[in-house]
């Protein structure tokens, strides 16, 4: 009786893990993964990019800047971090596209001032998703997961 009982917990149990397996691999590779953080190419150049591009603001481990959300003296804000401190993994990646490509100016509040240029033209847009899962690829599961459900909320 015992060993049958272990046998089923067992099977149980491995059917478990095959079930939470299963959805963290949903979660974390949807149909639309342009910004892929498990893609060792597209992250190594993403990394490249963020080092001649973003570093110098955001900062080389992706600290971003002190004090970041609070405004500097010139009255804009200063770099955020790009790692799980910060709050660019609350945003899907359209939007942090978006603000990469376009600018700040059309994702952020009214009066919102900042010194973060607009790429495009300087990036092209392979790359701008390679910096993306460079990002990305920093953050533990967790966070990529939680972005992750932003990112299939955003389609519906």
């Amino acid at each position: 009786m015992i060993r049958r009982r272990t046998l089923i917990w067992g099977g149980s149990a491995a059917l478990a893990l095959l079930a939470a397996g299963g959805l963290a691999a949903w979660i974390l590779m949807p149909g639309d993964n342009r910004a892929n953080p498990n893609d060792a190419a597209q992250v190594a150049l993403g990394k490249a990019l963020y080092a001649q591009h973003c570093a110098s603001c955001h900062g080389v481990k992706l600290e971003g800047q002190p004090e970041w959300r609070e405004r500097k003296p010139d009255g804009k804000m200063p770099a955020p971090p790009h790692d799980a401190t910060g709050h660019t993994w609350h945003h899907p990646d359209d939007i942090l596209f978006g603000i990469t490509k376009q600018g700040i100016a059309a994702y952020a509040p009214p009066g919102y001032e900042s010194d973060m240029p607009a790429f495009d033209g300087v990036l092209t847009d392979e790359q701008i998703w390679a910096l993306l899962a460079y990002l990305k690829s920093s953050w533990p599961m967790d966070i990529q997961a939680r972005q992750s459900i932003l990112k299939q909320q955003e389609k519906k």
